[in-house]
């Protein structure tokens, strides 16, 4: 027998039990959003011919714009902790990876100097895809492709080593909805022991009557982003690598259940 399911499912996949969905609501706030990214991407656009696409971050100012406008626009504030200031030194920024909102969340931080590794999927969203190839974005494959990972790694290491950028990007690759942290691939690793770069591990933080989770249901109130402090690379070892992944994610997981204590 063929299930058939809503269509207002994208919306609400994941949704909090006992959340009523509020179809009308999201389709508006969907709507609206992708309106607005519409019309970034559309500015962004002849700013980036006047510029000959040279003025990276000028564009990436224009991102960190549109995505607080968004959060806004859904009524969610951010409460960050234990950053401004950012490291002045370029870094290797890492967190977990839970919600649609993730995306928004990380570029409305205002990380100085920052690129980002997306997946290569979200390009097929028309505005999302010109805004984060104009700020320099790493498009990413799935992880079944290993060599076509390899050479996009190898390529955002060439390039890094050549610019000091500071690079974000989620080890745990997919989402993950238990509200622990899930396992963590080793590119963001790899990545930090060929640039001795230090780690800036990241928990965000979204409350269940918040949460979105893969929808697009996302409701008003407060996130929280804890930015801990960095960790030093500069005697990583590749030979080390699952070592070195483990501990870091130790340290997010154990501040994770000090936080869930508290």
């Amino acid at each position: 027998m063929t299930v058939i399911e809503p269509p207002y499912k994208a919306f609400y996949a994941d949704t909090v039990p006992g959340r009523e969905p509020r179809i009308a609501r999201a389709r508006a706030l969907a709507v609206c959003a992708g309106l607005m990214l519409g019309a970034g991407a559309a500015l962004m656009i002849p700013i980036g011919i006047v510029t000959l696409f040279r003025a990276r971050r000028l564009y990436a100012a224009c991102a960190t714009a549109i995505s607080r406008a968004v959060l806004r626009l859904y009524g969610i504030r951010m409460q960050v902790h234990g950053a401004p200031p950012w490291p002045s030194v370029q870094t290797v920024y890492v967190s977990n990876h839970t919600s649609t909102l993730d995306i928004f969340i990380l570029v409305a931080l205002g990380m100085p100097n920052t690129r980002f590794f997306l997946s290569g999927f979200l390009r097929k969203i028309l505005p999302l895809g010109v805004i984060s190839s104009m700020i320099g974005t790493f498009f990413t494959v799935p992880q079944s492709d290993a060599a076509g990972r390899v050479r996009i790694f190898a390529r955002a290491a060439r390039i890094l080593k050549r610019t000091r950028e500071s690079v974000y990007l989620s080890p745990e690759g997919e989402r993950v909805m238990t509200g622990t942290l899930g396992h963590f691939n080793k590119g963001a690793f790899h990545l930090a022991t060929e640039l001795h770069a230090p780690i800036v591990p990241m928990l965000i933080v979204i409350p269940p009557e918040v949460d979105p989770k893969r929808g697009l249901d996302a409701r008003p109130g407060d996130v929280q982003v804890h930015v801990l402090p960095a960790i030093d690379t500069r005697a990583w070892l590749l030979a080390d690598l699952i070592q070195n992944k483990e501990h870091v994610r130790n340290v997010l997981a154990r501040f994770q259940e000090t936080l869930a204590c508290s």
